[in-house]
């Protein structure tokens, strides 16, 4: 293992019951650039799981030589608790079964938590201002007593990103192509890495209404910035989340080559010495996440797509036929048309729905009408 790892325990359920996370450290503690990485904060989204491993094995051979010139943390996997949610031989790791809700949603708004905080203290420099705001974060979190495993997990994790210059959430979709979730500010400071993952969108939302983890740490930058315009605040913390593929998209040589790509972008964000290759050339461009159509079904019954992942549409193409089986067949197909124009970008693997479950993501150019001011993220 490497020379500094740790298991943070989580607050106790019960007697006899223990959960931990653990934390692998990489390069001098307190160096700069700070990376984090996680996987799995969704629980049933295993790709990211293996992709840690891989990247854990390149991180080791890097320390050994002495290679690690930033301080890389490590998390193998976010959430010991979705990870024990079993229900008739499922993992079900989105949401907490205690009643938390999902464990991507309703982090805590840093921000708001430091800035009368930090009001009296910011000043002319930059950095200076960066030092303070991210002691801020650190301090406030430190100040807080979970009530619950749950608040116990995400204090854990958020005490160990709060002050990182890099934030990558590793996550998946159901079926679905390489994409990422950014803030605007972050772009295109992130094009070489969105082109060295491979990815085919990256969205874009200032807020996408969901408080997830990512912009936990992107957003406060931001906000703070809008706070106190007369006072130099960067957006200081690149947080983003990497969609690796869909659920089933789990084999060494895919996770292998992941884990090389996020090495690469390592050595390109100055945390490893090396002189990577120049990214490939990238496959998208950024786009706003309003301008990405989640089609839902407006009835329930059997799922039959009309598309293929990656395919081309216009906007008022059927993206899927839902099926009631009990129908007389001339009436018993509903055309689901997609509002985009665009990449097809996800699909569902289990095709039976209720009405209102998303059938797929339309990744278009222009934002939507329906999108607008609302919430952004599936759920």
């Amino acid at each position: 293992m490497p020379g500094r790892s740790e298991r943070l325990p989580l607050l106790a359920v019960g007697p006899g019951t223990r959960r931990e996370l653990t934390v692998h450290r990489f390069g001098r503690q307190d160096a700069r650039p700070k990376i984090y990485l996680q996987a799995a904060l969704h629980a049933d989204e295993t790709p990211g799981l293996l992709v840690q491993h891989h990247l854990y094995a390149l991180l080791e051979e890097a320390e050994r030589r002495g290679a690690i010139e930033g301080e890389i943390l490590l998390v193998p996997y976010a959430n010991p608790i979705g990870l024990a949610q079993f229900t008739n031989g499922e993992n079900m790791g989105r949401y907490e079964q205690g009643g938390g809700g999902n464990f991507n949603r309703n982090w805590p708004d840093l921000g708001a938590a430091v800035a009368d905080k930090v009001a009296g203290r910011l000043g002319e420099d930059t950095a200076g201002n960066v030092a303070v705001i991210r002691r801020a974060m650190l301090d406030h979190l430190a100040a807080q007593r979970p009530g619950s495993e749950l608040q116990s997990l995400r204090l854990a994790l958020a005490g160990l990103a709060a002050d990182a210059d890099v934030v990558l959430d590793l996550h998946c979709d159901d079926q679905a192509l390489m994409h990422l979730f950014l803030i605007p500010a972050h772009w295109p400071q992130a094009a070489d890495l969105a082109a060295e993952l491979g990815c085919r969108a990256v969205l874009l939302a200032e807020d996408s209404g969901g408080s997830s983890f990512d912009e936990a740490f992107s957003a406060p930058w931001t906000r703070l910035a809008e706070r106190f315009p007369q006072h130099p605040i960067p957006a200081a913390c690149l947080a983003g989340t990497v969609e690796l593929r869909g659920r089933t998209d789990v084999d060494d040589v895919t996770a292998r080559a992941d884990a090389e790509a996020l090495f690469r972008s390592l050595q390109r964000f100055g945390a490893v010495k090396g002189n990577p290759p120049a990214p490939p050339a990238a496959l998208c461009e950024a786009t706003r996440l309003d301008a990405t159509d989640t089609v839902r079904s407006p009835v329930g019954g059997v799922v039959a797509y009309a598309v293929e992942l990656g395919q081309q549409v216009t906007a008022g193409d059927v993206i899927a036929w839902v099926v009631d089986p009990a129908k007389p067949p001339g009436s018993a197909r509903t055309a689901v048309t997609t509002q985009a124009s665009g990449l097809v970008l996800s699909c569902r693997s289990h095709r039976y729905v209720r009405p209102g479950m998303v059938l797929a993501k339309v990744v278009g150019a222009e934002p939507l009408a329906h999108r607008q001011g609302k919430y952004l993220l599936e759920d």
